[in-house]
């Protein structure tokens, strides 16, 4: 089921669908990630695409790959302190956003902003963006 992806690169869109699969227990910890043959077709991506998607989870701890046996779900080990910080906010595009998505500047977009850290130290920020509504 492709979704219209708008600029963002098309494995992080794959890993964000994933992501979501796992965080909200759809795709239990433990449990196989479907084959990349299924992947590749569920999404319409090159198989390529597919696994940058999934190195992409691995590199947040949310997947783990067995030689030969195939890509668990992984569930975060956060203590409390250490859950990611998330804010979803509404932003006017800028030349570089307008750019990147085809739109002009100042359309509307999402911006979600996500910080994940390990005690104190922050371990990484990702920011998505997508096309989103006026009424945030």
């Amino acid at each position: 089921m492709p979704t219209p992806h708008h600029g963002q690169p098309r494995y992080r869109f794959i890993a964000d669908e994933l992501r979501e699969r796992i965080e909200s227990g759809v795709i239990p910890p433990g449990t196989l990630l479907p084959a990349e043959s299924v992947l590749t077709a569920e999404f319409r991506a090159a198989r390529g695409t597919v696994r940058k998607a999934i190195a992409a989870l691995r590199e947040e701890g949310l997947a783990v790959t067995e030689h030969g046996r195939g890509t668990y779900a992984k569930a975060h080990t956060y203590n409390h302190a250490d859950q990611p910080e998330r804010r979803q906010q509404k932003i006017l595009a800028d030349t570089h956003l307008a750019a990147l998505f085809e739109v002009e500047v100042g359309t509307a977009l999402v911006e979600r902003v996500t910080v994940i850290r390990r005690g104190e130290q922050v371990e990484k920020v990702i920011r998505t963006y997508w096309p989103g509504p006026t009424d945030l």
